[in-house]
C-alpha cells in the first residue's frame, strides 16, 4: 500500500525537479516508511525524426511484504535476453497471488532477486504477459510499468477499483485510441497532479464544469468514467478494470485505454461451492510481515469473514468502533461475535472532531465527497492503526449479493412507477431518514423521476428538479444500465453499483479514510474467482424467495448464529442531519461559515436562494436535507480550497 505518481514527456524536454517534488510531498501521507525516485531518458525512431522521450517515478512506501527487498522504485536492468531490457514499476496496493506467480515466471526461466516481493512480480509479468499482465493478478493495484526497448508505459487498475489512479495528457482527449500525446501524468492523489504543475489544458473547463457540478449532485461522488470534478484540468480517473498503454515508436506518440468489461468470467476455481470461494478469498488476504485484523461490525458480511479469518489465523484480532451515538453503535453486536468465534477482540473508543476531520479529509481527497460514512471510517481506521498495519474488512459483499434495501423495490418502482409518482414527497421529508414515512417520501420522488433517470433515480441524491434549480442544468442524466428499458431493474442497479457506486464512492471512502492514517484496508468479496462465480450466477438465485442477500445468509447459517445472520442491517451511518441541527462537533458552525460566506463555491456558480432554502427548511425542522447538506458543505470545502 503506498503512493505512486510519475511523469513522462517526449518533447525533449527535462522533467523539473520541482514538478516531482511536489507530486512527492502531496502523496507523502500514503507512505511513511519510504520513498523513491528514478530517471530514465531514451532516444526513440517516430514518423517525424528522432524524439527524447524522457520518464520520471515517484514512489511513497507503506511497508507490509518483503520489508528489506520490496523498496520503490523497482528496477530491473535486464530480462533473460537483449530484447528484455530496462523496465521500472511503482505499485500501489497488493498482489495475493504473488507466489503462485513467481513460481511459473520462475519455470519460465525469469530470475527473482527480492526474498518475496509482490512487486517484482510484475517486473517479470510484464516481460512475459505483457498487455495481458492483469488478466493473471488476484489483488489490489494501480500501477506504472515503464519499458525502456519498447518505449511504452502502461498504467493499470484493478478491477473493482480499490486503489485509485489518475492521470493527466497532453493534448486534452486522450482518451481515444491512437490519440497523439506529447506528454503524460499519473499519481494515486488527483491533487498531486494539479501542485506539480504537470502540462493540461483549461480551454474546456468552463463547457463541462457545470454539467460535472450537476452529475456529482446527482450521484454525490465524482465517477472515473468521466472528467470529475477534481479541479479544471484534463484531469481524470483511470476507470476501475482499465489498463492503458502509452508507446512513443515508429508509428506515432500514442494514448490507447482498454476496458475490461465486469461480467462473469469463466475462471478456474468457479466451480467451487461459494462457501469454499469465500474462503480461498480471505485466506489470500491473510500475508503480511506486520500485525493484521479484522473490522468486525457484528453483520453477515464481516462476521463470516472473520470466521473464515481465524480459522487460517488462530490469534486473529478483531476491531469494531464504539460510536458517540447509541443508535448507531453496533459494538455489543461486534463484542457478541467475536466471543461465538472466539477472536481476541478490542472494541475501540473514538475521539471524533467532526468538522476538523472532515475539513482535513476533503483536502486529503481533494474533490468533494457527499458520502458522510468517511467519518467514522475514519474514526475506526485511525483507532484500529494503534493495534495493527492491515484491516480485513466486508466491502463489496451488498452489491454481489444484493443486501440493500434498494434491490428490493427496484423492479417494483419499474413496474408501478405511475402509482409511486402520486405519493408526495414534501410532508414525509420531515421525519428522520431512517423512518418508513421519509423512505416513502423518497419513493415518490424517485418514481417522478424514473422517466427520466432509470435506476438512477433510486440513488441520485437531489432530485432532477433540485439540481436544475441549483445549477440551471436540467438533463436526463441516465447513468448505466446493462440492458436497455426493458431490461430488468434489478440487474441494471447492481451494475450501476458496481461499475460507479463502489469503486467512486464506497472503495474511495475506504482508501481516503484509512491511508489518512497509513492503515492497508484487503477486501476478500472483491476476490475475482469469487466474483466471477456470483457474477455468472441468475439473480434470482442470489434472493431466493425475494430475501436481501439471502443466499449469503443461507451460507452464514452454517457457521453463525442465528441472532447474527438475521440481525437487520444497520450500515456505517452518522445521525449528519441532527448534527447540523445541535452543532455537534461544530458541524453547524461549520456549514453555515461555507454555505452563508461570499463565495460559497468559490469558481462554480449555484443558485444561493435554492441553497439557502435548503438551509431553513432543514434547520426548522421542515425537511430532512441533512445528506443534501453534507454535499453541498463538501463541494464548498473543496470549491474554497482551489
Amino acid at each position: 500500500m503506498c503512493g505512486i505518481g510519475g511523469i513522462l514527456r517526449t518533447d525533449g524536454q527535462p522533467i523539473p525537479e520541482e514538478w516531482l517534488d511536489a507530486i512527492d510531498a502531496r502523496i507523502a501521507y500514503r507512505g511513511p516508511d519510504g520513498q523513491g525516485r528514478f530517471r530514465d531518458r531514451v532516444e526513440v525512431d517516430t514518423p517525424q525524426g528522432k524524439k527524447t522521450v524522457e520518464v520520471a517515478f515517484v514512489h511513497r512506501r507503506l511497508s507490509i511484504i518483503d520489508h528489506a527487498d520490496g523498496g520503490q522504485p523497482m528496477v530491473s536492468e535486464r530480462g533473460r535476453t537483449d530484447d528484455e531490457g530496462l523496465v521500472a514499476v511503482v505499485f500501489n496496493g497488493c498482489i495475493y497471488n504473488h507466489r503462485e506467480l513467481r513460481k511459473k515466471l520462475e519455470v519460465a526461466g525469469h530470475r527473482f532477486v527480492t526474498d518475496h516481493s509482490d512487486t517484482e512480480v510484475l517486473i517479470h509479468g510484464h516481460r512475459e504477459w505483457g498487455e495481458q499482465l492483469c488478466d493473471h493478478l488476484e489483488g489490489m493495484y494501480a500501477f506504472a510499468v515503464w519499458d525502456r526497448n519498447a518505449a511504452t508505459i502502461t498504467l493499470a487498475r484493478d478491477w473493482f477499483g480499490e486503489k485509485p489512479l489518475y492521470f493527466t495528457a497532453e493534448p486534452q482527449g486522450c482518451w481515444f485510441e491512437l490519440e497523439p500525446v506529447r506528454s503524460l501524468a499519473f499519481a494515486s492523489d488527483a491533487r498531486a497532479l494539479r501542485c506539480a504543475e504537470a502540462p493540461t489544458s483549461t480551454d474546456d473547463a468552463d463547457r463541462w464544469v457545470m454539467w460535472s457540478t450537476a452529475r456529482y449532485l446527482q450521484r454525490g461522488y465524482s465517477s472515473s468514467r468521466e472528467s470529475p470534478i477534481i479541479g479544471f484540468e484534463a484531469t481524470g480517473g483511470m476507470p476501475a478494470a482499465n489498463a492503458c498503454l502509452f508507446a512513443v515508436n515508429d508509428k506515432s506518440s500514442s494514448l490507447n485505454v482498454a476496458g475490461r468489461p465486469l461480467r462473469g468470467e469463466k475462471r478456474g476455481a468457479a466451480h467451487e461451492p461459494l462457501e469454499v470461494l469465500i474462503e480461498n478469498a480471505v485466506s489470500r488476504r491473510l500475508e503480511a510481515d506486520v500485525p493484521l485484523g479484522c473490522f468486525l461490525s457484528g453483520g453477515v458480511d464481516s462476521s463470516l469473514i472473520t470466521y473464515f479469518a481465524k480459522k487460517h489465523k488462530p490469534d486473529l484480532r478483531t476491531f469494531s468502533v464504539k460510536m458517540p451515538d447509541p443508535r448507531y453503535d453496533e459494538s455489543h453486536h461486534a463484542e457478541q461475535v467475536a466471543a461465538h468465534i472466539g477472536t481476541n477482540h478490542t472494541t475501540l473508543g473514538c475521539d471524533p472532531k467532526p468538522a476538523e476531520d472532515l475539513v482535513h479529509l476533503i483536502g486529503t481527497l481533494g474533490q468533494p465527497f457527499a458520502d458522510s460514512s468517511i467519518l467514522p471510517t475514519y474514526w475506526v481506521s485511525k483507532a484500529a492503526r494503534e493495534h495493527v498495519k492491515v484491516a480485513i474488512a466486508g466491502d463489496g459483499g451488498d452489491e454481489l449479493f444484493l443486501g440493500y434495501e434498494r434491490y428490493s423495490a427496484a423492479r417494483t418502482l419499474r413496474a408501478f412507477r405511475w402509482l409511486f409518482s402520486v405519493i408526495p414527497s414534501g410532508p414525509l421529508y420531515r421525519f428522520h431518514p431512517k423512518t418508513k414515512l421519509h423512505k416513502l417520501g423518497r419513493l415518490g420522488d424517485m418514481a417522478r423521476d424514473f422517466p427520466f433517470l432509470g435506476v438512477m433515480s433510486m440513488v441520485s441524491l437531489f432530485t432532477r428538479r433540485q439540481i436544475q434549480t441549483l445549477t440551471g442544468f436540467l438533463s436526463g442524466m441516465r447513468d448505466l444500465e446493462e440492458g436497455g428499458v426493458k431490461h430488468d431493474a434489478l440487474r441494471d442497479l447492481r451494475y450501476h453499483d458496481l461499475v460507479d457506486y463502489l469503486p467512486d464512492d464506497l472503495l474511495r471512502k475506504v482508501d481516503t479514510a484509512s491511508m489518512a492514517v497509513a492503515l492497508e484496508v484487503r477486501c476478500p468479496f472483491l476476490d475475482r474467482d469469487l466474483a466471477a462465480a456470483v457474477l455468472a450466477m441468475p439473480i434470482d438465485e442470489l434472493i431466493p424467495g425475494g430475501k436481501r442477500k439471502g443466499l449469503l445468509r443461507n451460507i452464514a447459517r452454517k457457521y453463525l448464529p442465528a441472532e447474527v445472520v438475521d440481525r437487520p442491517k444497520m450500515g456505517f451511518a452518522i445521525p449528519i442531519g441532527e448534527w447540523f441541527r445541535s452543532d455537534y462537533g461544530s458541524m453547524k458552525t461549520l456549514l453555515l461559515d461555507h454555505l452563508e460566506s461570499a463565495e460559497p463555491f468559490g469558481p462554480i456558480s449555484l443558485n444561493r436562494r435554492a441553497v439557502q432554502r435548503f438551509i431553513d427548511e432543514h434547520m426548522s425542522g421542515k425537511r430532512d436535507h441533512g445528506q443534501r447538506l453534507f454535499a453541498l458543505l463538501t463541494l464548498s470545502i473543496w470549491a474554497r480550497s482551489l
